[in-house]
This record gives structure tokens, sequence and C-alpha cells, in this order.
């Protein structure tokens, strides 16, 4: 991949890093299920200080026509798991999705998915080790979203079998 289709490549990231924090943003003002609402929440925190660093990029790329040396080019890891862990200590075991949530959390799901395979598909693409670290750590951010969002999806659909899961409650035969 050459110079101008990985700047191109930063284009479409931007646009998807904003249309996907618009989603989460709506879709934590819409839903009435506490964890949707806090995990919807995070995730538009995290895509928007990805949008950031990648517009900062963007930015320095252009002026130097090459992968800057001076961006601060670091995007803090994801907590959306310590997120959800602390919401779900707080709200009712019964507490389920309704079908704009499940919708929600589906269409959430195949971005996050599309989003980790487009980051590494671009670090897959690059030979400078910063760029490959930089959308490495995006891909990885993307993915551990994807993981929640389907942890989530199982625990709107069925909280009681998520919750067994989750305790690792089983038969001792005792």
């Amino acid at each position: 991949m050459d110079e101008k289709e990985r700047l191109e490549a930063i284009g479409v990231a931007l646009n998807n890093e904003m249309g996907e924090r618009e989603f989460y943003l709506k879709n934590a003002e819409r839903t009435s299920n506490p964890l949707g609402k806090v995990m919807f929440k995070q995730i538009a925190d995290e895509e928007l200080e990805h949008y950031e660093r990648l517009k900062e990029l963007q930015k320095k790329w252009q002026l130097s026509e090459k992968w800057p040396e001076t961006v601060p080019l670091r995007v803090s890891d994801t907590v959306i798991k310590d997120v959800m862990k602390d919401a779900l200590g707080k709200i009712d075991e019964k507490a389920t999705g309704d079908d704009d949530d499940i919708k929600a959390i589906k269409t959430a799901i195949d971005f996050e998915a599309k989003g980790a395979s487009f980051y590494a598909k671009l670090r897959d693409g690059v030979s400078d080790e910063k760029e490959k670290e930089f959308f490495n750590l995006l891909a990885n951010i993307e993915h551990e979203h994807y993981m929640s969002l389907k942890e989530t999806e199982e625990f709107f659909t069925n909280p009681a079998a998520w919750y067994t899961k989750a305790e690792h409650h089983g038969l001792d035969g005792g």
C-alpha cells in the first residue's frame, strides 16, 4: 500500500470513527437499559479519541507527505470491560435489552468487526514500526469493543444464562 492509499485510508477511518460515535451516542440516549447506556457512551468516548488521534495524524501527514515523526500517536487502551463489570454489578439480573437494543448491538458488532479488520489490513500493509504499532493498537481496541458487544448481546438476550456462565457455575455431581 503506497503513501497516497494509506492517507486515503485515514480519511475513511475518520468518517467511520465519527459515524460510529454518533451511532453510539444516539443509542446511549435511546436505550433505557443501564448497561446499554454506559456501554454505548464509553465506546462513543473511545471512538472520539480515535477520531482525534487520526485527525491529528492526517493533518501532520498531509503537511509532511510522510508518516509524521512528532505526532503523539498513543491511543488509550479501552476500558470497556471495566465499565461493563461496574455496570453489571449495579443492575437487575433480569434486565434484558429490548428489540431496538439488540438490533443496535448487532449493528455495532458489525461496525467493530469491520473496524478491527480495516486497521489490521492497514497494519499489515506497512513496514514502518511506529505505523504498524499504531494500527495494531487500533485493531486490538476495535476487537475488544467487538468482544464486549458480543458479550452484551448475550446478556441482553439471556441474562440468566449469561450470569451462569460468568459465575462459572457447574454441576459437581454432589
